[in-house]
């Protein structure tokens, strides 16, 4: 019997294996439970990634594409004459207000590199994206630095605790570690 010809089956396994740490976590990531959501058979997700590792580094990889042309969208709509903490605050703001399934997909994939250390380049790849893409717009590569750990720390407070989302106090925090230049 010839194989099945199948250009889209490697995208699918990567969509599957975001679905299930969407809907399951980290901990619920397997070959067989992706596998099942792609509706392909067990061989052909360990064909295409021969560990998990290599699975959530292609999984992180594409959500980070969507965060980071997220991120540039942001960036590119920075209104330079508006103080770099009320910008900020828009963003959280908008990011929260957002799908937040996806915003919690995306963390756990990030903090995943916590315990697996292939994932880890993947995550600061992101990160120093973020700041590169940035400090292009705002001209101060430090500021940058600072203002992604900033606000990677204030949404991941925010999905942790459930608090009101308060623009206000984003604004007055950041304006505070910026100093002058906020």
């Amino acid at each position: 019997m010839a194989r099945r010809y199948d250009p889209d089956r490697r995208q699918r396994i990567i969509d599957a294996a975001l679905a299930v740490v969407r809907e399951r976590g980290i901990a619920g990531l397997s070959h067989r439970a992706v596998a099942a959501a792609a509706d392909v058979p067990l061989g052909s997700t360990t064909y295409h990634f021969a560990t998990l590792d290599d699975l959530l580094v292609a999984a992180l990889r594409q959500s980070n594409g969507r965060w980071l042309a997220d991120f540039a969208r942001w960036v590119d709509g920075i209104d330079l004459a508006v103080p770099l903490a009320d910008e900020v605050a828009r963003l959280v703001g908008e990011t929260l207000a957002g799908d937040r399934s996806r915003v919690e997909l995306e963390y756990d994939l990030y903090l995943a590199a916590l315990r697996h250390e292939a994932v880890r380049p993947i995550a600061a790849e992101c990160l120093d994206e973020m700041e590169t893409l940035l400090a292009r717009r705002i001209g101060d590569r430090a500021t940058a630095r600072a203002v992604v750990a900033f606000t990677d720390g204030l949404l991941l407070q925010h999905l942790l605790t459930d608090r009101p989302f308060q623009p206000a106090v984003v604004r007055e925090g950041l304006a505070g570690v910026l100093g002058a230049s906020g």
